[in-house]
């Protein structure tokens, strides 16, 4: 812009001269734009920082509270799993000594069976050996008789008598064997 002196003599304005209109216009130009920046802009970016402030101081505080309820939740994980684990190992000595009652049940049984089966072996035993003196107290009588009645030479057919020959022989018998073993 050219200055709005002109000199007549015709020589050159001076650019570094000072000109007051071109300054006092650039002040009020320079002060309508403070102001409109100051009435409008400004507010405007008070504004966006302050919900932005707000939206952090929010977003912290919301992350404080969600860090604080995952703390919460994690120290009750843990104390149900602690209590889960303090359960199972419970259970697992409950069975365990349920398991030591039933085998040592079944180790009774199996005695108890074992005793049973060896008294009722003892007592058919028992039966089978006095069925066998018996019979072989009748087959020693009736061969003693046979043989009494061959060395006296007179028949021992009479019952009565023949059961005292078989006792007596029986006897005699058991009374030698008792002599030698003791």
């Amino acid at each position: 812009m050219q200055s709005v002196i002109i000199k007549a003599s015709g020589e050159e304005p001076n650019p570094l001269a000072f000109v007051w209109v071109e300054f006092l216009l650039a002040l009020v130009v320079f002060g309508i734009l403070y102001f409109a920046v100051r009435k409008w802009v400004v507010p405007n970016f008070e504004k966006t920082f302050a919900d932005r402030t707000a939206a952090i101081e929010g977003g912290l505080e919301a992350a404080e509270t969600k860090q604080a309820e995952a703390d919460a939740k994690l120290a009750q994980l843990e104390a149900q799993l602690a209590d889960a684990r303090h359960e199972a190992a419970r259970i697992r000595e409950e069975a365990r000594e349920q398991g030591a009652q039933i085998v040592a049940e079944m180790r009774d049984q199996a005695q108890a069976e074992a005793s049973r089966i060896v008294e009722h072996g003892k007592a058919q035993i028992e039966a089978e050996r006095q069925q066998a003196v018996t019979s072989l107290r009748a087959e020693v009588g009736a061969l003693a008789t046979g043989l009494a009645g061959r060395i006296v030479g007179e028949s021992l057919d009479d019952e009565a008598r023949q059961s005292r020959v078989v006792e007596r022989f029986l006897a005699e018998i058991e009374n030698d064997q008792s002599g030698v073993g003791g």
